[in-house]
């Protein structure tokens, strides 16, 4: 990208989260080359939609795109750097006041209590891949690297989107589909705040249930 004078950004929407965790952070590499970088505590980090964190390595491209000075916007501790206006950061002049969502939820779980919750998380979704691989009825589709857990039945995509369709229609869990070389699977995503071991175990006994 740089070579070519184009801006290097890394959208790490859902994942980003678990960079929190130290033992997780080899997945996104190095970013001493990166431009920008992103993630969205409203995707599993317990804060209210919508949230979104973004890191720049240099923020003068923003100001120089973004920014706007008519009289009416200017002031002394502006003028003089002694504030950041991040209103010269994005598109819109005024925006919501979403880091006070965020800064609630740390001082809330404390950044220990987040990792918490995120490795259990990982740690149930592994569980649950271990059920699905030792399983013949079913196939992964992916690895589970974090919390998300994609698998298909063998018998093709009618079984497949059966096991979802009932589920869902139990009221008991909330999975989704989705589709990729033409072939069905199912996802499941493990990191609502409330989410415990006996979710995830009669999450299991019901896709048992309906294959």
């Amino acid at each position: 990208a740089r070579r070519y004078g184009m801006w290097h950004h890394v959208d790490a929407a859902w994942a980003g989260n678990a960079m929190i965790c130290s033992e997780h952070r080899f997945h996104q590499g190095t970013l001493k080359n990166v431009d920008s970088y992103t993630f969205n505590p409203h995707k599993w980090l317990f804060t209210n939609f919508d949230c979104n964190v973004f890191w720049v390595a240099d923020r003068r491209p923003l100001l120089d795109t973004l920014s706007i000075l008519p009289p009416y916007l200017r002031n002394e501790a502006s003028d003089s750097g002694q504030v950041v206006d991040y209103r010269d950061w994005h598109v819109p002049l005024g925006r919501r006041f979403r880091a006070l969502k965020l800064w609630w939820v740390l001082r809330s779980y404390g950044t220990e209590g987040l990792r918490h919750h995120i490795r259990e998380h990982i740690r149930m979704a592994k569980e649950l891949t271990q059920w699905l691989e030792d399983d013949d009825r079913f196939r992964l589709v992916a690895p589970t690297d974090f919390a998300l857990v994609s698998f298909s039945h063998v018998d093709g995509d009618t079984a497949t989107q059966g096991i979802a369709d009932a589920i869902n229609v139990s009221g008991r869990a909330m999975i989704t589909t989705s589709r990729i070389n033409d072939q069905t699977f199912v996802r499941v995503s493990i990191g609502q705040t409330r989410t415990e071991q006996r979710h995830v175990d009669e999450l299991w006994k019901m896709i048992c249930d309906f294959a």
